[in-house]
C-alpha cells in the first residue's frame, strides 16, 4: 500500500486538492494525519475512482455547493445601489476616484479574509464573537446601525431593480417591485443551502456585463491607467463625502457579517467544527484565502470599469448627476448606444437578484446571534423561524421604502457615509479580534493581513473624520 500527500493525489489523479480535502471530510475518502501532514493510500484513491458515475456525481455537485463564499460577496459588494453610487462618482469626477479601485483591494481582501477566519476557527459569526469576548452594549449599537443601513440599501436596491424590468419590458415599477421582493423572499424560504448557494454563484455573471460595457463605450485606456496609478486627493466636502461613500459602499459592513457566518455556514454542511484537527483548519483557511482574493479582485474590477463607463459616456458629456437606476441606464443609450443600455440594465437586475438576499442574510445572521436564534440557510424555515422572519421583515421594509415618500436613492448616498463612518469601529473590532490568540490559537490573521487591515482603518477613520470637521 502506498500513501499520497494532497498534493501528490492531485499531481498523479488529477483530483483537486480542494476536492480530496473535501471527500475526506465527507468520509468517502479515509486519511492518515502523520505530523502536520495529511495521506491517502492508493487503496482508498481507487475505491473511491471505481464509484459509479451516479454516486461520484452526487459527491461532485456536492463539492460545487462548496465553492465561493469570497466570490458571492465580492460580487454582492456591486449591488445595484453599489452601481448607482458609482455611476454617479463617474459622472461627477470623471476618473478622478477610480485610483480607489486598485489602492482599496488589498484592504478588502484583509478585511474579508479575517472575517472569514473567525468564523472558521471559532464556528461562530462576527456578532457571536463579539457579543461573547466584548461589550453586548456595543453589539447592539452597532447591529442597530447595519440593520438601517442594510434595510435602506435593500429598499434602493429593490427600487433599482424595479426600475430596471421596467426599462426591459412592459412590467409596470409597483409591479416590478412586488415581483422582484417576492422572487427573492422565495429564492430563500424555498432552497436548500447547497441550492441557494449555487443559484447565488450563477447570478454572479451578471457582473460581467458591466465589463463588456465598459468596452463597448471605448474610453482612453492610456488615461485610465494614468488615474489609477496616481491618486487625485481634494479636501473639498464634495470630494471627501464621495471618498467616504465609495469606501462605506466598497468596505461595507454587511459584508463582514456575511462572510463571517457563510463560512461557518461552509463548516457546518461540510461536517467541520471549531475543534476539527488543526491540519483541516489550516486547509480551509488557504482555500478561503484563494476564494476571498479572487471574489474582492473581481468586485474592483466591476468598481472600476463602471466608473470608467460613467467617466467617458457621462462626465465627457456634462452629464454630472445620476440619481437612479433610469437615470444611469437612459443616459447611457443614446450616448453609447443599445448594447451598452441593455447589458447595464441586465447587469443591475442580476447583481440585484443576488446582492438583496445577502444585505437581508447579513442583519438577520447579525441579529439571530444577538439574540441567541437558531440561524442559517443550511436549516428550514421551521428550524430557524427567526432568521427568516428578520430576511422577511427587512425585505418588505425596504420594498416599502419605495412608495412612502422617502427617496430610497437619496438615502442611499447618505447610508454610504453612514457605512464609510461605522466600518473603522467595526474593522477595529475584527482585526483585534484576528490577531488574539486566546480566540484564535495558532490561527491570528498574518502580519500583511494586520498591516492591510490596519492602514484601512486608519485611513476610512481619517476620512470619516476629516468629513465630519468639513461639515462642521
Amino acid at each position: 500500500m502506498k500513501k499520497y500527500t494532497l498534493k501528490e493525489v492531485e499531481k498523479k489523479f488529477d483530483i483537486p486538492l480542494r476536492k480530496t480535502l473535501f471527500l475526506i471530510k465527507k468520509g468517502v475518502i479515509n486519511a492518515v494525519v502523520e505530523g502536520s501532514r495529511i495521506f491517502v493510500s492508493d487503496e482508498e484513491i481507487e475505491k473511491y475512482l471505481k464509484l459509479d458515475k451516479k454516486t461520484k456525481g452526487k459527491h461532485h455537485k456536492s463539492y460545487l455547493a462548496s465553492l465561493g463564499p469570497g466570490l458571492i460577496t465580492g460580487a454582492a459588494d456591486d449591488d445595484p445601489s453599489g452601481t448607482i453610487a458609482y455611476t454617479q462618482v463617474g459622472a461627477q469626477f470623471g476618473l478622478g476616484l477610480s485610483w480607489m479601485a486598485l489602492y482599496l483591494t488589498p484592504m478588502m481582501i484583509a478585511v474579508q479574509e479575517t472575517s472569514a477566519r473567525i468564523g472558521i476557527v471559532t464556528g461562530k459569526g462576527l456578532s457571536g464573537v463579539i457579543k461573547k469576548y466584548y461589550s453586548k452594549r456595543l453589539l447592539v449599537f452597532l447591529i442597530t446601525l447595519l440593520v438601517i443601513a442594510n434595510t435602506v440599501n435593500i429598499g434602493a436596491d429593490i427600487g433599482a431593480m424595479a426600475a430596471a424590468l421596467e426599462l426591459v419590458t412592459p412590467i409596470n415599477y409597483f409591479a416590478g417591485a412586488i415581483l422582484v421582493t417576492a422572487a427573492m423572499i422565495a429564492l430563500q424560504l424555498k432552497f436548500s443551502y447547497q441550492r441557494y448557494a449555487q443559484i447565488l454563484k450563477f447570478l454572479t455573471l451578471s457582473l460581467f456585463a458591466y465589463v463588456i460595457t465598459g468596452f463597448i463605450v471605448r474610453p482612453d485606456f492610456t488615461e485610465v491607467l494614468r488615474s489609477l496609478v496616481i491618486p487625485k486627493i481634494s479636501f473639498s466636502p464634495g470630494y471627501l463625502a464621495a471618498l467616504v461613500a465609495v469606501a462605506g459602499t466598497t468596505i461595507s459592513p454587511y459584508l463582514f457579517f456575511w462572510q463571517a457566518s457563510e463560512e461557518v455556514e461552509e463548516c457546518r454542511d461540510k461536517k467541520i467544527s471549531a475543534k476539527a484537527h488543526p491540519i483541516i483548519i489550516g486547509r480551509e483557511i488557504k482555500e478561503m484565502r484563494k476564494d476571498t482574493t479572487f471574489g474582492m479582485i473581481v468586485a474592483n474590477i466591476v468598481f472600476l470599469f463602471i466608473i470608467i463607463t460613467a467617466a467617458a459616456v457621462l462626465h465627457t458629456s456634462g452629464v454630472t448627476t445620476i440619481e437612479t437606476a433610469q437615470d444611469a441606464a437612459l443616459a447611457l443609450r443614446p450616448l453609447a448606444g443599445e448594447a451598452a443600455y441593455y447589458l447595464f440594465t441586465i447587469g443591475i437586475l442580476g447583481v440585484g437578484l443576488l446582492a438583496v438576499p445577502v444585505l437581508a442574510g447579513s442583519s438577520a445572521y447579525a441579529i439571530s446571534e444577538l439574540a441567541g436564534f437558531k440561524e442559517g440557510f443550511s436549516r428550514k424555515y421551521i428550524e430557524a423561524r427567526g432568521f427568516y422572519i428578520i430576511i422577511i421583515i427587512s425585505m418588505l421594509v425596504g420594498f416599502l421604502l419605495n412608495f412612502v415618500g422617502i427617496n430610497p436613492m437619496r438615502a442611499l448616498y447618505y447610508t454610504a457615509i453612514l457605512n464609510g463612518l461605522i466600518s473603522p469601529i467595526i474593522m477595529y473590532f475584527i482585526f483585534r479580534i484576528g490577531r488574539n490568540e486566546k480566540i484564535m490559537g495558532k490561527f491570528v490573521s498574518p502580519k500583511w493581513v494586520n498591516l492591510w487591515g490596519g492602514i484601512a482603518t486608519i485611513l476610512m477613520g481619517g476620512a470619516a473624520i476629516f468629513l465630519v470637521l468639513s461639515f462642521i
